[in-house]
């Protein structure tokens, strides 16, 4: 499997589309190093992908008589204290008003990376042998007729009760950091097209889990993508990168505050995947992610962080996230 640099990876979307050949794409968080690869030429054993209905694998389940296990060994609440404290001085000192902090979390569990591409509930989904498994549940940019869009999902909450959604909208630190992301997002897709605006604003998908179901709020934003750039694919999401719903506000200054927070390389989480195809493109945010590691699995995750965030609340949010994607009943 080839890897390409910045230009060499823009340039091959690019010229793959202008050939009409429909190829997918996974480049990582500081989009300098990407898989391009035309989709008739993707081998199974060293990469599966499901995005949306379409890919090389279709859906399967564990046996039914296998149970999951699920050890995680995070970042001591000192740990996190530390990487939190460094976002939230720089936020009062006014050099930024949202961060997505993320951190490294050990896992031991039964499942391999190809189980859990396997049995992963998810939208999007995509495992590279050896290397990682994604099963994201957030859209990062699509294009269809002309149209872009984008679906940024920021607010995390359990289902644990009738009222759980309703207290998540009314979570005033969750709706603040939520249209935040939307504002950000919106002159982000400003730079590529006309005529951008707030579809919908703040709608709760849910999210299974081993543990149960999870909440999260998403919003979608449109605009008309630029003539010139209708068979520039790599122009495009290039220009997007990397993802606001993973950095934070202003976004140039907020990732060097996260260089400087996390202790750990991100990779190609928080990084973007998808596929074009015929003048479409579907990609996702690189969220819900386990990489391997000199032998060793880590599921990195992480949340927004503003100036009134309680530190042990985003802790404990970024263990909530730390699941394995399949229904609860169907652990046993």
């Amino acid at each position: 499997m080839n890897f390409y640099n910045r230009e060499e990876a823009q340039q091959r979307m690019n010229d793959l589309a202008a050939k009409a050949i429909p190829f997918i794409f996974v480049i990582n968080y500081e989009a300098n190093c990407a898989v391009v690869i035309p989709e008739n030429e993707v081998d199974a054993n060293e990469l599966k992908y499901c995005f949306n209905g379409k890919g090389n694998a279709t859906h399967a389940t564990l046996p039914t008589n296998k149970n999951i296990e699920w050890c995680i060994d995070p970042p001591s609440e000192s740990e996190y204290l530390k990487s939190f404290n460094i976002v939230r001085n720089a936020m009062l000192a006014g050099n930024s008003y949202l961060a997505n902090l993320t951190c490294c979390v050990a896992l031991q569990t039964n499942l391999s990376l190809l189980d859990l591409f396997n049995v992963a509930e998810a939208r999007y989904r995509l495992w590279i042998k050896n290397k990682l498994v994604c099963f994201s549940p957030e859209t990062f940019v699509k294009i269809k007729q002309g149209e872009i869009s984008s679906y940024p999902m920021k607010g995390t909450a359990e289902d644990v009760s009738p009222s759980s959604a309703q207290f998540l909208m009314n979570n005033e630190k969750e709706a603040a950091e939520h249209a935040t992301i939307v504002d950000l997002i919106r002159n982000d897709l400003s730079m590529v097209a006309n005529n951008v605006h707030v579809e919908r604003y703040r709608y709760i998908e849910r999210l299974n889990t081993h543990r149960g179901p999870l909440l999260q709020t998403s919003s979608e934003i449109k605009g008309q993508l630029l003539p010139h750039l209708m068979h520039r694919p790599g122009d495009v999401i290039f220009s997007q990168l990397p993802a606001g719903s993973i950095t934070g506000a202003p976004k140039k200054k907020t990732v060097e505050i996260i260089a400087e927070a996390e202790n750990y390389h991100r990779d190609f989480y928080t990084g973007v995947m998808g596929r074009w195809d015929n003048g479409e493109l579907d990609s996702a945010v690189m969220i819900r992610f386990v990489d391997l590691q000199q032998g060793n699995l880590y599921f990195k995750a992480g949340g927004g962080i503003t100036a009134k965030s309680n530190w042990k609340d985003e802790y404990h949010e970024v263990i909530e996230k730390v699941y394995a994607p399949v229904c609860r009943n169907n652990k046993d």
